[in-house]
C-alpha cells in the first residue's frame, strides 16, 4: 500500500512536468506554423492528454470491465468541465472564441447525447439488452473523422498565437513529444495505483470508474489546462478540455467498442445526464456576465457542483 501511495505522489510530479513541457512546445509550434492555438488544443494536446483514457478503456474492455470503460469516459467528461475547467478559470479567467461556442461545444454535447441514445437499446428499440455495439463504435469513429476534417479546416483561419516564446522546430517538437510521453506515463502509473488503493478500500467497480479512474485519467488535462491558463494560453486551455471530451466519446469509446461490444448499465444514465447538464451549463455561463468569457465565480460554481456530484456518487456507492 505504501508503494502505491509513493507512486501516486511521483506520478503527480511527472504529470505537472509533462504539462509544462507540452504547453510550451505546442504553443511554440502553433506560433511558428501560424496555426491557431485552439486547433492545437483541440487536436494534438487533446489527443495526448486523452491517451490515459484510451489505455484504461482498452485494458478494461479486454478484461470485460464494462462499468470502468464507460464510467471512465462519462466521468472524465464531467470532470473535464466541472473540475478542470473550474480550476483553470479560477487560475485565470478564460476568453472563449465564437467558433468554440457555436461549433466545438455543441459537438461535445452531441457526443454525450449519442452515448445516451446508443446505450439505451431497450428503451429506444425494445431490445432485450443494452450495449455500445461494434456498429455504434464505427459510427462514432466516422463522426470523429468529420470533426478532425473540420479542425484542420480552421487551422489557418483562426490566427496564430500571440506573446508566445518560440523555440526551434526541433526543440518545439521535442518538448511536445516529451510532454505527451510524460503525461501518458504519469497518468498510467497514477491510475493503476489509485485503482489498487480504491479496491483495497472496498469501492465498487462503477464508483472506481466514475471517480478514481475518471479523475486520474483527467489529470493530464487538469495539469495542461492549469499551466495553459497560468501562461494565459486561453485557446489551449479550453481547446484541451473540449477536444478531450470529443476525443473521449468519438475516438476512445468508438475504438473500444469496435474491439469489444460494451454492455451498458442503465444506472449510468444519471451520470450521462450530469454530463449533459455540465455541457449546457458551460454554454449558459459563456453568455452570463462577461460575454464569451468564463470568470472566476463561475469556476467556483463548477467546482462546488463537482464536489456535490462526487458526494452523491459516494452516497450511491
Amino acid at each position: 500500500m505504501f508503494v502505491a501511495i509513493f507512486l501516486v505522489i511521483i506520478s503527480l510530479a511527472v504529470l505537472i512536468a509533462g504539462a509544462e513541457t507540452l504547453v510550451r512546445g505546442s504553443a511554440s509550434i502553433a506560433k511558428k506554423a501560424g496555426i491557431s492555438p485552439l486547433v492545437i488544443g483541440l487536436t494534438v494536446v487533446a489527443f495526448g492528454t486523452s491517451a490515459p483514457e484510451l489505455v484504461v478503456n482498452l485494458i478494461s474492455a479486454f478484461k470485460g470491465s464494462a462499468d470502468i470503460a464507460i464510467g471512465n469516459v462519462v466521468g472524465s467528461n464531467i470532470a473535464n468541465i466541472l473540475l478542470i475547467l473550474g480550476v483553470a478559470t479560477i487560475v485565470y479567467p478564460l476568453s472563449v472564441k465564437k467558433s468554440t461556442v457555436w461549433k466545438e461545444i455543441p459537438f461535445a454535447l452531441l457526443a454525450v447525447l449519442l452515448i445516451f441514445t446508443m446505450g439505451n437499446d431497450a428503451f429506444f428499440d425494445g431490445s432485450s439488452f443494452n450495449a455500445i455495439t461494434r456498429t455504434d463504435g464505427f459510427s462514432l469513429i466516422a463522426i470523429f473523422a468529420i470533426f478532425m476534417f473540420y479542425a484542420f479546416g480552421i487551422a489557418k483561419t483562426e490566427g496564430s498565437a500571440e506573446d508566445v516564446k518560440t523555440y526551434s522546430w526541433r526543440l518545439s517538437s521535442f518538448l511536445t513529444i516529451s510532454g505527451l510521453i510524460l503525461l501518458f506515463i504519469g497518468g498510467k502509473v497514477l491510475v493503476d495505483n489509485a485503482v489498487i488503493l480504491a479496491r483495497l478500500a472496498g469501492l465498487s467497480e462503477s464508483l472506481i470508474g466514475l471517480t478514481i479512474v475518471a479523475i486520474g485519467t483527467s489529470l493530464p488535462e487538469l495539469a495542461t489546462s492549469i499551466v495553459a491558463a497560468y501562461h494565459h494560453q486561453n485557446d489551449i486551455a479550453i481547446g484541451n478540455i473540449i477536444g478531450s471530451n470529443i476525443f473521449n466519446v468519438f475516438w476512445i469509446l468508438g475504438v473500444t467498442s469496435t474491439i469489444l461490444q460494451i454492455p451498458f448499465s442503465p444506472s449510468i444514465n444519471i451520470d450521462i445526464l450530469v454530463s449533459i447538464f455540465a455541457t449546457l451549463l458551460l454554454l449558459v455561463f459563456i453568455f452570463v456576465g462577461s460575454r464569451h468569457k468564463l470568470n472566476r465565480w463561475q469556476g467556483v460554481i463548477f467546482i462546488l457542483l463537482y464536489i456535490s456530484y462526487i458526494a452523491y456518487l459516494i452516497h450511491r456507492g
